[in-house]
């Protein structure tokens, strides 16, 4: 089975501008996400719309292509960039995997179990989730949670707690439950990706701001396994002063 990663890193962030060119220890972020990436995965290409970000993994001698400045999420700008590498190296990949440029830190362990559930032949997307921990809120609508069926696949994702643990008091349901926080990695095979560009908005995803959920209302089947890395994005300037502060790298 023939894996690609594609990294989608965008220069315009509210919040950090530039952040896929921020300096982590003498090297852009960009290049830290790339270089785990590659320890995992034979073929790695960064997905952008910036000549600045082209050109800063240029520098460093990693794949990169160019891509529209309109795609709505990283997941239109993953097809895109697929179909380019392909044409590119003349070979075509059976999986592609989305890994976040704001990912600096990521486990290349976390790569390989995404990786795995394409093992299963039913499985359309992969990806990851972790137990929710003693001092994490499951209450927090910013921390998606997914309920699994018996094989591991994905039922339900939501902002809100579930299941919902009735007749239990709230301030007890973690001691009486193992809740699950979506790690946002994701995995597709090729043709069920370019599959899920053409997807309308669904209800559920308006109702809860995630693009998961129009997968799974029409009918893709996300397989999801364990892991007990900690997810750790930049969001903001202080976010990479706090990973450096805890010595991630």
């Amino acid at each position: 089975m023939r894996f690609i990663g594609i990294i989608p890193a965008r220069y315009a962030s509210t919040r950090f501008p530039g952040k896929p060119l921020a300096d982590i220890k003498g090297k852009p972020m960009i290049q830290r996400v790339y270089e785990q990436a590659s320890k995992v995965l034979p073929v790695v290409y960064v997905a952008t719309d910036d000549e600045r970000i082209f050109s800063a993994v240029k520098a460093f001698r990693g794949n990169v292509v160019m891509t529209s400045a309109e795609h709505k999420s990283g997941t239109d700008r993953c097809a895109e960039a697929v179909r380019k590498a392909e044409a590119e190296r003349d070979e075509l990949y059976d999986v592609v995997v989305n890994i976040q440029g704001d990912e600096p830190f990521i486990a290349p362990d976390m790569l390989l179990k995404v990786m795995s559930c394409f093992n299963d032949a039913k499985t359309d997307i992969a990806t990851l989730v972790k137990a929710f921990g003693a001092d994490e809120d499951v209450f927090n609508p910013n921390s998606p949670k997914v309920v699994l069926d018996a094989n591991s696949f994905a039922l339900y994702f939501s902002r809100s707690p579930i299941p919902y643990l009735r007749g239990v008091d709230e301030a007890d349901w973690k001691s009486n439950h193992t809740f699950l926080k979506h790690i946002g990695l994701y995995a597709y095979r090729t043709k069920i990706l370019h599959q899920l560009t053409q997807l309308e908005l669904g209800t559920l995803e308006q109702a809860e701001s995630l693009e998961q959920l129009r997968w799974l209302e029409n009918g893709y089947r996300i397989k999801v396994e364990r892991t007990e890395h900690q997810s750790f994005g930049i969001d903001t300037p202080e976010d990479l002063e706090l990973a450096l502060r805890h010595n991630l790298l």
